[in-house]
């Protein structure tokens, strides 16, 4: 090409003058055809000799062998790069061929021959472990052999190395998004990452109805009877729901496949690829970020050393689930420190237990009462009287100093002197939004809330998405905030899905949570519930169908978000008559509803005992608006009803 062009150089001023002159006796040529004046000035415009027939001559011949040269050139390099496009094909096809010849052969017992097609049985192999049958120990650790050298299949038909829709994480938003997408675009390809050993899983009754369940096998069945009676497991879906992952690319009708024990440890926004923990990458064209979060710990817990930690547990999972019951059947006693929602329900459920085994139960927090940071003081008090009822003893304000082992006990040493033994600890001291993969992926920590900071259509970028626990998303009614509960994995999962779709929704459905303190007690809650702003409460007297076993019996679910409608709810209007006067004993909370206000506003609403009327209270907050008597406003929700 180099010698082209010099070559171009030096005819470049002959072109120019051989094309002016032809120009000029096209021109001529023309006008004495058309038999116009011969005395047209033409000559004096050309910049070359007149005439010149020899000239032209040799400007096309140069011009042609200018041609030819480069034609023959372009043929030959084209010829030349196909040639070891094709030799580099033919090594890489062949390397599989040489690897089976070279190495030695090993004998195997009773184990047929490798081929180069995988099996089926593939789909077993310890990386990628299959979701056990159904009703058949259907959390039974799943046991695998060592696969002999050289069956093991090659990452790239273990995995698929693209996916649509790629989730990360295998809990509720997870879930909830992957049914979303396969509603909206049936044929959709969806794959879930997830770093535990099992498919997506719903979490509450990790805390709740498991512990109560009569069925001595429930560690490994993880089925349970709810309030209402019926029995169901802790999936979602049974294990025929999904595909494996060796199909998932090849699914004409597409699905929704769950890669196990995998965990993604960075994260290419640019390239739209993650690497996982054995460093298989996968790229994607749309990605969610589910990854929930990590429970947290005590500095003094993880300061006294290996014994204290071993005896310790930071509940989450199935496995701490698992873990925490067999502890709870051998031990003498056990504390837990915390005194929120999943401190509060598990000290329920291992106080009844209490007085099976000989169980001694303590549970311990800073604030005056169970669930102090959420309930109005009058009703945390109420609560902790309750929890106490169940087998319990509490420890209120307490702040833990220092934790040891001695004598095969834990000493736990408070800040005002008090000293507390035991055998085991559970830390129920709130969760950490699990934001490991915002260093690489260059995604923002929101600094006050936690977790990834997405907008009010969950997106941390254009086609990157979070959901649940992990996300720190903004509110059109509340504003910023990031919550943690099962419903509101459900609604943003939800969400997020079909906008991975492409609905471009914001969010403003108010998920609710619910907390049951046993059969007999629990609440529903909606928006911001903060102890620290003004409540105003209004209770009426309970009756027997005012419990969660009899809401859960009427509505025929047990996890009560799932009997959450979307059914509009009439505005608020003041009634002309009067609410009848509540018939309570001094300090009874039979049933209630608890408004929690900022600038006059019902930014959170709580329902004690009082079940199916979320849709009221969702449109109160929706509506924003101030009401000047707020017992006109509780009577929407039917307290005062036998």
């Amino acid at each position: 090409m180099l010698k082209c062009r010099t070559v171009w150089k030096k005819l470049a001023p002959l072109a120019r003058a051989s094309s002016t002159l032809c120009r000029q006796n096209v021109r001529r040529a023309g006008l004495n055809n058309g038999k116009m004046p011969s005395c047209v000035p033409a000559g004096h415009m050309s910049t070359g000799p007149a005439g010149g027939g020899r000239e032209n001559q040799m400007y096309f011949l140069l011009v042609g062998v200018t041609c030819v040269g480069g034609g023959v050139y372009a043929y030959r390099t084209i010829k030349g790069d196909h040639q070891r496009y094709q030799d580099r094909i033919d090594e890489i096809s062949s390397r599989p061929h040489k690897q089976a010849t070279e190495e030695p052969a090993i004998p195997i017992q009773s184990e047929p021959p490798a081929v180069a097609e995988p099996e089926p049985q593939a789909a077993l192999s310890p990386e990628e472990p299959s979701p056990p049958a159904p009703d058949v120990e259907i959390l039974a650790p799943i046991e695998t052999t060592e696969p002999p050298p050289g069956d093991s299949l090659p990452a790239s038909l273990q995995f698929p190395s693209h996916t649509p829709y790629l989730l990360i994480g295998g809990g509720t938003a997870s879930f909830a998004a992957a049914r979303s997408i396969r509603a909206r675009d049936p044929g959709a390809k969806v794959l879930i990452v997830t770093d535990e050993p099992v498919p997506p899983y719903m979490r509450p009754p990790l805390s709740k109805e498991l512990w109560f369940s009569d069925d001595p096998s429930v560690t490994e069945t993880l089925r349970f009877k709810q309030w209402n009676g019926k029995e169901r497991s802790i999936y979602f879906q049974p294990p025929s729901f999904y595909i494996s992952a060796e199909e998932l690319d090849g699914a004409e009708n597409g699905g929704v496949a769950v890669l196990t024990s995998k965990t993604v440890v960075h994260m290419d926004v640019r390239g739209n690829k993650i690497k996982l923990d054995d460093n298989t990458e996968i790229s994607y064209d749309k990605c969610l970020i589910a990854t929930g979060g990590v429970p947290r710990s005590l500095q003094v817990i993880e300061r006294a050393g290996e014994e204290v930690m071993k005896r310790t547990t930071l509940f989450r999972k199935v496995e701490d689930f698992k873990s925490l019951d067999k502890v709870s059947r051998n031990i003498k006693s056990i504390t837990i420190i915390g005194g929120g929602f999943l401190g509060s329900e598990l000290a329920c459920a291992l106080g009844r237990r209490s007085t099976e085994c000989d169980l001694e139960v303590i549970q311990m927090f800073p604030e005056k009462g169970n669930m102090g940071k959420v309930l109005p003081e009058y009703l945390s008090n109420w609560t902790t009287e309750k929890v106490k009822k169940e087998g319990v003893k509490v420890i209120s304000e307490a702040l833990v100093k220092s934790v040891v082992c001695k004598d095969e006990k834990l000493e736990i040493q408070l800040k005002d002197g008090r000293l507390v033994k035991t055998d085991h600890i559970v830390a129920a001291v709130g969760l950490e939004p699990n934001v490991d993969l915002a260093k690489s992926a260059g995604l923002e920590v929101d600094s006050d809330f936690g977790g990834f900071r997405v907008n009010a259509e969950l997106q941390a970028r254009s086609n990157i998405w979070v959901a649940g626990d992990a996300a720190c998303f903004y509110d059109i009614r509340l504003g910023r905030r990031r919550v943690e509960h099962h419903d509101h994995a459900v609604v943003s999962g939800r969400l997020a899905g079909e906008n991975m779709t492409g609905a471009n929704k914001p969010y403003w459905h108010q998920s609710m949570f619910w907390s049951d303190l046993g059969p007999d007690v629990g609440y529903e809650a909606i928006g911001i519930v903060d102890s620290s702003l003004p409540t105003v409460g209004v209770f009426a007297k309970a009756t027997s169908k005012d419990t969660p076993k009899a809401a859960t019996e009427k509505s025929g679910t047990g996890i009560r978000s799932e009997s959450e409608t979307e059914d509009t709810a009439v505005s608020p209007v003041a009634s002309p008559t009067p609410a009848p006067p509540a018939v309570l004993q001094k300090d009874e909370y039979g049933k209630g509803v608890i408004f929690y206000l900022r600038d006059k506003v019902v930014v959170g609403i709580i329902l004690w005992n009082v079940f199916n009327r979320m849709p009221v209270a969702r449109k109160i907050i929706k509506d924003g608006e101030q009401h000047v008597d707020l017992n006109e406003v509780a009577k929407l929700f039917n307290i005062h009803d036998d």
